[in-house]
């Protein structure tokens, strides 16, 4: 052996001597396991059969035979800008088209008297699926109904 092979088998021994090893854990073998844990689920599956037969003195109420209608809530548009330029007669919200429950038209089929032309800005509420309403800081009330399969304005003007 060479005198650098020496020295490194002491310096190999003496890190030996310096680190701690725990040695590892033996394995539980698995069938030690086994049976303990199917017996403790086994146990929880009965308890918590016997606590639910237990809480049911009273079969469940049936449901209801026609669904509750839901409340529509309110949807306000701030910033609205309604077509007058022929008349208050019609609005588009989003994808709908809407026609007024009473429509204004000014003469020769033109916006209103005191209304802006060609746009009246103001707030357009949806109160519910099928109607809305629209307002002005001016006063001005259009109520709007939904025109059922529309996919454009009735009438176009120039």
């Amino acid at each position: 052996m060479t005198d650098l092979e020496n020295r490194l088998r002491r310096a190999f021994h003496a890190l030996a001597d310096t680190v701690d090893v725990e040695p590892a854990p033996l394995p539980v073998p698995r069938r030690r396991l086994a049976v303990p844990l199917a017996a403790a689920a086994a146990t929880v599956l009965v308890a918590g059969t016997i606590a639910v037969l237990a809480s049911r003195s009273e079969p469940a109420p049936a449901p209801p035979a026609t669904p509750p209608t839901p409340t529509a809530t309110p949807v306000t548009l701030p910033g609205f800008a309604l077509l007058t330029h022929c008349g208050v007669d019609e609005a588009r919200i989003g994808t709908r088209y809407y026609e007024a429950v009473t429509p204004l038209i000014g003469p020769a089929h033109s916006a209103p008297p005191g209304w802006d032309n060609p746009y009246q800005h103001g707030t357009m509420t949806l109160d519910s699926p099928d109607s809305a309403v629209f307002r002005d800081d001016r006063g001005h009330e259009v109520r709007f109904r939904v025109r059922d399969g529309a996919t454009a304005f009735k009438q176009l003007c120039e």
